[in-house]
């Protein structure tokens, strides 16, 4: 059917000529497939309707299925299922839905269904589901473990994974291959049907994609619409799907903010406090501003920067990430919504979720460390087609205008990351099975075709599959003795799971985001003000003053996973620290990275943030060399802490963190020696006593990928790194309870739990599969093995310069600065020491 001849498509058109749109191509052609039930992919800029582009589709759709009663229809079942990977966007996302439906006059409803969705709430939508559902990964499984879950989507037409390229390459991504390859095989399998004996929806299940900045698109496309090829009609596309991509130009404004002054010994993270001042008239001359930092530790060292620096911001400005309790955050959120604020600093926790926000300008304070997300960042301003996006980028050192000179040239290249899909997890199958088991069961059989229909296990083996039912019904061949680890019963070809105690601890913990514990900080008169994570607290001592969600906190007491604290007005406080809060340099970038500096040798300083380093790089010069792309560059020298081995691969923090390891451990074959190791997204180094055997007759054989695994695991203790990467494996596999609400427990229990399970299966199970999948991860995640080999064999063509620089150097600076804390100094003794280190170098 011709999507012009339809009576849905045009009430749309009248609907957009009155409020003075006119659609894409790209949105016409999703509303085509959707008609005729096809299902794909839509790419397309941030700020250019993506989300019509489906949710426009599916309205047309019933509109034409009900052309004569889609003003008075209501109570129709689930239409639209909507999974979107952050709350925050799904109050924007449903906020925009209902002003459609009600300026078309239509009886649809919009539910959200996620974490923060009360218990009423679910039990009307349970009674009377709304015609479209915004839900989360999580709460999706968690549907899919009430009785009788067939029937809610029986009416079911199209299902939407917003922010496609967010999930892809998480597990999270892998729980919504699998709850699709479900809902797929339910609204095709005809026995299913009948078994439900309500009406039910005559259209074929369209599943859709949703999808920004992503390298790998085809990829993308087919790992989301994996579970569609075993129900492909031969006469359609022969993938079975259609990848649409909007080819619309989308301009991106990158503007530097220059430093005053280039210091030519750059360290890490000092220099964008001092530019604080710089950056407040841009705030003032924008209506609002996001102000994204990569940790959020440094953002709230950032508020409490700007509230010193401009106090005529205060009221004005506000401070939103992850560990601020969500009462104060969702202020935040609609307070930028309605323009209250001129400015937030936030971390990823606002990478999405700010849609239809009339966002001016953003500024990016540090490298993003990656092109995609760059790009995503830069489209929360001028969120509107047409609109130019304008981003700030604000360098923590100097080095990192070096940076932003590549990130420019990627994005006029349209150089954008992939994100590489998960495989074979099976700690993520595991949660899944039990899952079904609480609800209506499950048959091994027909579950088997459809686990395999999904990307992630479409490897998975006849003896895998057993594997991980003997796990979930006998806990396998190590835990066969204990009952708690048997979970399922098999009973009349259905495995189910009867104890309730057992399915309510299941249902508490569906879900693959697994972080330390954290301690919730409330006031002693019982205010909540947020959350942080148990390691940092457990290092204060009860009257230490620390700050979160901008405000300075004295610790008073802490008592059941609770910080007590009162209100401080000292001057001076600790800002919080998070695990993980190190991102790495992504490949994409580290590569343009290289051949930027091509530019600099070549005296091409044609960009500003070049020019500007120009008298650094002619230190570097002088003192050493510059490295070509297509060259490695090592320095040697030695002074009072010892001798320094510096290397420059420009692969990330992730990379160089497994290299300087592996290249220690093959130093040590030649001679027996000790390395301190430290390390930077552009390079490491080797610190010693002794004078450090590596030149020009060994250099090649350091970097070979021959014996690669086998030298990892010597040159790392692989074992201790696997049993801290089973902890998350055993949590998401539930092999270990995290604890009711309100009494989680303590991060040191549930390490020493997974420890325990960890041993016991080194030695009882070696072959057990999630035990193979901790030293995966490892390998592929924590060390990055495939793109460690990549980077030696990378090195093996290149050209290793060997120079021997009398002093440090403009590009070690930065590095040896990071290895300081080996000496376990204080921060204003680490400031000191760096600055007579500044000092020397400069005579």
């Amino acid at each position: 059917m011709k999507l012009e001849q339809t009576k849905g498509y045009n009430i749309i058109q009248k609907w957009l000529r009155a409020k003075g749109f006119k659609a894409f191509d790209f949105q016409k052609q999703a509303w085509q497939y959707i008609v005729n039930d096809e299902s794909g992919l839509v790419n397309a800029p941030t700020g250019f309707g993506k989300t019509f582009s489906v949710f426009l589709g599916s309205v047309i759709q019933f509109i034409n299925d009900h052309h004569e009663t889609y003003l008075t229809a209501s109570k129709n079942g689930l239409q639209l299922l909507w999974v979107t990977p952050l709350r925050a966007l799904a109050k924007d996302i449903g906020r925009a839905m209902e002003d459609v439906i009600n300026e078309l006059g239509m009886q649809w409803k919009v539910g959200i269904r996620n974490g923060d969705t009360d218990l009423n709430e679910r039990a009307k939508q349970k009674r009377q589901m709304p015609e479209v559902l915004i839900i989360t990964p999580e709460s999706l499984h968690l549907l899919l473990a009430q009785k009788e879950y067939p029937l809610v989507f029986r009416n079911l037409n199209v299902i939407a994974v917003d922010e496609w390229h967010e999930l892809l390459g998480s597990k999270r991504g892998v729980q919504v291959e699998l709850a699709l390859s479900r809902i797929v095989s339910m609204r095709n399998n005809v026995e299913e049907i009948e078994v439900s004996k309500k009406k039910r929806s005559s259209r074929k299940l369209c599943l859709w994609g949703i999808s920004a900045t992503v390298g790998n698109l085809h990829e993308a496309a087919d790992v989301l619409l994996s579970p569609l090829k075993r129900f492909i009609n031969d006469e359609g596309d022969e993938k079975g799907y259609f990848i649409i991509k909007a080819n619309l130009d989308k301009k991106t404004d990158v503007l530097s903010v220059i430093p005053p002054e280039i210091e030519k010994y750059p360290w890490a993270g000092h220099l964008g406090i001092k530019l604080a001042a710089q950056i407040v008239p841009i705030i003032e001359q924008s209506n609002t501003t996001l102000i994204f930092i990569n940790t959020r530790g440094m953002s709230e060292l950032w508020y409490q920067t700007l509230l010193n620096v401009a106090p005529q911001l205060a009221g004005a400005i506000a401070l939103h990430h992850g560990s601020i309790e969500q009462e104060l955050r969702i202020w935040v959120e609609e307070a930028l919504h309605t323009q209250k604020l001129k400015a937030v600093v936030c971390t990823a926790s606002l990478d999405l979720g700010v849609d239809f926000r009339p966002v001016d300008t953003v500024i990016q304070v540090g490298s993003p460390k990656g092109v995609s997300r760059f790009l995503q960042r830069a489209g929360r301003s001028g969120h509107r087609p047409g609109d130019v996006s304008r981003i700030y980028f604000l360098p923590t050192h100097s080095l990192e205008l070096v940076e932003a000179a590549a990130l420019k040239q990627a994005i006029k290249q349209g150089l954008i990351e992939g994100r590489e899909p998960l495989t074979l997890c099976f700690d993520v199958l595991i949660q899944y099975l039990c899952t079904l088991a609480i609800g209506e069961g499950f048959k091994a059989e027909e579950i088997f075709e459809e686990v395999k229909s999904t990307y992630c296990f479409a490897d998975i083996n006849e003896a895998e599959w057993l594997e991980v039912l003997h796990h979930i019904t006998n806990g396998g061949d190590a835990l066969q003795n204990y009952d708690e680890y048997k979970k399922v019963e098999l009973e009349d070809g259905l495995y189910r799971m009867k104890s309730r105690r057992m399915a309510m601890r299941h249902r508490l913990h569906i879900g693959t985001i697994v972080s330390d514990a954290m301690m919730k900080v409330k006031f002693m008169g019982g205010g909540y003000i947020g959350v942080i994570e148990e390691y940092f607290i457990s290092r204060l001592e009860p009257g230490d003053v620390f700050t979160l969600a901008g405000r300075n906190l004295e610790l008073v007491t802490i008592k059941d996973m609770t910080a007590f604290v009162r209100k401080s007005s000292a001057k001076k406080a600790i800002v919080p620290s998070w695990m993980g809060g190190r991102m790495s340099l992504t490949a994409n970038l580290g590569r343009i990275l290289r051949y930027t500096f091509d530019k600099i040798i070549d005296n091409n300083y044609d960009e500003i943030e070049l020019k500007s380093l120009k008298p650094l790089f002619d230190l570097q010069r002088e003192l050493s060399h510059i490295p070509k792309a297509n060259e490695l560059l090592m320095e040697h020298f030695e002074d009072g802490d010892g001798y320094h081995l510096l290397v420059y691969p420009f692969e990330g923090r992730q990379v160089h963190e497994a290299m300087s390891s592996l290249i220690a451990y093959r130093i040590s074959k030649f001679r027996p020696i000790t390395f301190s190791i430290a390390m930077n997204d552009y390079g490491f180094e080797l610190l010693s006593d002794q004078p450090i055997p590596v030149d020009d007759t060994n250099a090649y054989d350091l970097f070979t990928s021959d014996n690669l695994m086998a030298d990892i695991q010597r040159s790392v203790n692989s074992v201790e790194m696997a049993s801290r990467k089973f902890r998350d494996i055993a949590v998401i596999g539930g092999l270990i309870f995290q604890g009711y609400p309100g009494e989680q427990k303590k991060a040191r229990h549930l390490q020493s739990s997974a420890s325990l399970l960890f041993r016991v299966f080194l030695e009882h199970d070696p072959d057990n599969l999630l035990l193979r999948q901790a030293y995966q991860e490892v390998f592929s995640q924590q060390m990055e093995e495939l793109r460690l080999r990549n980077a030696l064999e990378r090195i093996q063509q290149s050209n290793i310069v060997i120079t021997v620089p009398e002093r440090y150097t403009p590009l070690s600076f930065p590095i040896i600065v990071d290895g300081l804390s080996r000496y376990n100094l204080s921060s204003e003794k680490l400031a000191d020491r760096i600055r007579r280190m500044q000092v020397r170098m400069e005579k």
